[in-house]
């Protein structure tokens, strides 16, 4: 099974695992969250990331799933992952994303789970009037 590190601004990832939960059920294992505030320093943020990689590591893989390119989570963990095999940082997370990770983690290889999370997330990114009109 890959694990799963949400890592966001906020409390934004706890509200997305609550709602992806709701949606797919509980997941009781291989998931965690980190929510980036800015009560925290800089270091804080580092150790709490490189403690839950060592407590998250699995052979099925451990993905981040971050808010958005370019922020303070992903400037944190990309360099901690970067030379660590079965390691993946997708960012711009939303609600699909999190359910379909929640959906194949135990069923899909690392590289499979990588790709249907991206495509599932990128499908649920549209203006649904016009797709209406047209159909």
């Amino acid at each position: 099974m890959t694990n799963l590190i949400i890592m966001t601004h906020g409390e934004f990832g706890a509200y997305l695992i609550e709602a992806a939960e709701h949606i797919v059920g509980a997941q009781k294992e291989g998931v965690k969250n980190i929510s980036i505030s800015s009560r925290l320093s800089l270091k804080e943020i580092c150790l709490s990331v490189s403690r839950s990689i060592e407590e998250m590591k699995s052979a099925g893989g451990l993905i981040f799933l971050i808010d958005m390119p370019g922020g303070t989570p992903m400037n944190i963990a990309l360099p901690i992952i970067k030379d660590m095999p079965n390691t993946a940082v997708i960012c711009g997370l939303n609600i699909n994303m999190l359910t379909s990770a929640f959906s194949y983690r135990k069923t899909l290889g690392f590289d499979e789970l990588v790709n249907k999370i991206m495509d599932d997330g990128k499908k649920s990114i549209c203006e649904v009037k016009n797709l209406l009109v047209k159909a």
